[in-house]
């Protein structure tokens, strides 16, 4: 299901288990730490802009009925201009779920999936676009994407572009999206009028004292700290080792509010807990209450959607199946699963953190065990059942 994983269980602010177990990956006999650092993919979505955007509601700074065009007004001219945030962060705003930017820079390919000429199984071709990738860096290609991959300095401004160019579905409902986080951090920056990643440093991850919580770890940690994610076999044609595994998050040099951050599990837990406390942590109140309180909730339900703003909820009927919550998991509980294999869950009923790192997509994403085997929801059950027992 994987070769290794961290697991980390909090109960009224304490820790109550910490453990690692397994290897780095199932060729290498390097033994996971509780010190090394794994790909969140998208835990990032409540881990990175999203706490911004709470601390700014809730400081009276950030509306969630504004549309799109009052913080973005790059977006004044698009079909999503008066698309209100609230919708957009409960993935209810008949948002596109992604846009494979990279298969857009392919020759022969059309740019964007709903133009004609598009076709989705265009991978491994590694001809590409004019202004699109280059083989070494320069002042032209100035964005690490891998060693011999260096995205164009223009290309982000495409993402953008495909963003702003994309249909609408047409009917409002659930559907997850990752579009908005794309857009987030350069918003945030504007807001805060500060650097997206030091802003986070400094707010929440340095005083918290979560400090492998970071974009493009290779930069603060040795390679051996790091967790092997995946041999990408269609993209970046390696391993990926302390660069992120989203694509989208890649060509946007490693940081998106989609995807991109590394760190264990006692340092995400850290962030967990100051939201399972209402912004409240280690005597400080880092954060204004009432935001957490609306960003948890759900805004949507007599639409059928579960989902709070950004966080991730339990489903309105439970299905064994699908979920990676335990069914005893309360109303009021909240996290975000990742593909890479992580997950971070916080039950403020219970007072109760639930957190799971894992790299299941080694050696490839087929790997599927993770989910056939029901290892996340099983391990969340047993936890209400030793509560349970101990009441």
């Amino acid at each position: 299901a994987y070769p290794g994983a961290q697991v980390l269980v909090a109960r009224q602010g304490r820790i109550v288990y910490h453990q690692a177990w397994g290897y780095h990956t199932d060729a290498e006999a390097r033994p996971v730490r509780l010190t090394d650092i794994y790909d969140l993919a998208s835990v990032t979505k409540v881990s990175s802009a999203l706490p911004a955007l709470m601390k700014a509601y809730g400081e009276g700074r950030f509306a969630l009925d504004a549309p799109l065009s009052q913080y973005i007004p790059d977006f004044r001219r698009s079909n999503k201009a008066d698309l209100p945030f609230r919708a957009m962060l409960a993935h209810h705003a008949r948002l596109r779920p992604w846009v494979p930017y990279w298969q857009g820079t392919l020759r022969g390919n059309a740019r964007y999936p709903w133009q004609r000429r598009w076709e989705n199984e265009r991978t491994s071709d590694y001809r590409f676009r004019c202004r699109t990738f280059a083989r070494d860096s320069s002042a032209r290609f100035p964005v690490f994407v891998t060693d011999d991959l260096w995205l164009h300095r223009d290309y982000q401004r495409q993402i953008f572009r495909a963003i702003r160019k994309s249909p609408l579905r047409e009917k409002a409902e659930y559907t997850y999206s990752g579009l908005l986080f794309y857009l987030l951090p350069d918003m945030v920056a504007r807001m805060e009028g500060e650097n997206f990643e030091t802003y986070l440093k400094e707010t929440f991850y340095h005083p918290l004292g979560a400090y492998t919580l970071t974009y493009n770890p290779l930069r603060f940690f040795p390679e051996e700290r790091i967790v092997p994610t995946e041999r990408d076999t269609f993209f970046r044609m390696q391993l990926l080792h302390g660069t992120v595994h989203d694509e989208g998050a890649a060509m946007m040099g490693g940081v998106s509010g989609n995807a991109g951050l590394f760190a264990n599990a006692y340092d995400l837990a850290k962030l967990m807990q100051l939201y399972l406390s209402r912004g409240h942590y280690g005597g400080e109140q880092l954060m204004p209450a009432m935001a957490l309180d609306t960003f948890t909730a759900r805004h949507f339900a007599d639409e059928g959607n579960h989902r709070g703003l950004g966080f991730d909820k339990p489903a309105l009927v439970y299905d064994p199946a699908s979920s990676s919550v335990a069914e005893a998991a309360s109303a009021a509980s909240f996290g975000h699963a990742g593909y890479t294999g992580t997950f971070a869950w916080a039950d403020p009923e219970e007072e109760l953190l639930f957190l799971f790192l894992s790299n299941r997509v080694y050696p490839t994403r087929a790997n599927r065990g993770l989910y056939i085997r029901g290892i996340r929801p099983r391990i969340h059950t047993v936890l209400y059942e030793a509560i349970r027992e101990g009441e």
